[in-house]
């Protein structure tokens, strides 16, 4: 296209965006990029998490991040919450829980329990404490902080990786496999964790079902 061509047009266009303005159109204004609303359940998530680092204290030595599981869920889907407390964003996994709590394998922990040699999940708030190597490889060492939990350290309470619970088990069965009472992640998920709730961190577990 011929130079004057694009000018008569570049002219043109700024002639009737000059009408425009003078005669108090509205010309659309800048489009930024939006940041998407949370939704409820994560609002929920989040508010829990504030609430139990609150009560936790200074027994914790990081409070950015805080670890949700939601065992009112069946296992067959993410139950397990990261819950950013500085950026307001919540992450879910998959997560097993023991199979005491579960002893028909219905997929839905049927209750919790303390007791040490049940097998069972424990309620209430835990500390992350150091990585170690165990049976399942790299894993995370938990204390209870709660009369519902204090046996964690006793009864081995912790957090690893395992296939059983991994969305191969899920496709294969219909639900994750059963810990002895653990917080069990997809290996390859698990990382996740490592880096984001150990090191003196909030864990909570409780029956939630929030969907």
């Amino acid at each position: 296209m011929p130079v004057t061509t694009n000018r008569r047009n570049f002219l043109k266009s700024a002639a009737l965006t000059a009408g425009a303005v003078a005669g108090g159109m509205a010309l659309p204004g800048k489009v930024f990029a939006q940041a998407f609303a949370i939704g409820e359940r994560d609002r929920a998530l989040l508010a829990i998490a504030k609430r139990e680092v609150e009560r936790a204290g200074s027994v914790l030595w990081r409070t950015d991040i805080a670890g949700i599981a939601d065992y009112g869920l069946s296992s067959s889907l993410p139950r397990f919450h990261f819950a950013n407390l500085e950026n307001g964003t919540v992450r879910s996994f998959l997560v097993a829980h023991g199979r005491g709590s579960d002893p028909e394998h219905t997929g839905y922990l049927e209750h919790f329990s303390n007791d040490v040699g049940s097998n069972a999940t424990s309620r209430g708030a835990y500390v992350t404490w150091e990585w170690y190597a165990g049976k399942y490889g790299t894993s995370i060492r938990l204390g209870g902080l709660d009369a519902d939990n204090s046996n964690a350290l006793d009864r081995a309470i912790v957090m690893h990786p395992a296939d059983y619970a991994s969305p191969e088990h899920i496709a294969a069965w219909g639900k994750l496999g059963r810990s002895n009472g653990c917080f069990a992640m997809a290996p390859q998920d698990f990382n996740e964790a490592l880096w984001h709730l150990s090191g003196g961190r909030l864990l909570y577990a409780d029956r939630l079902g929030l969907a």
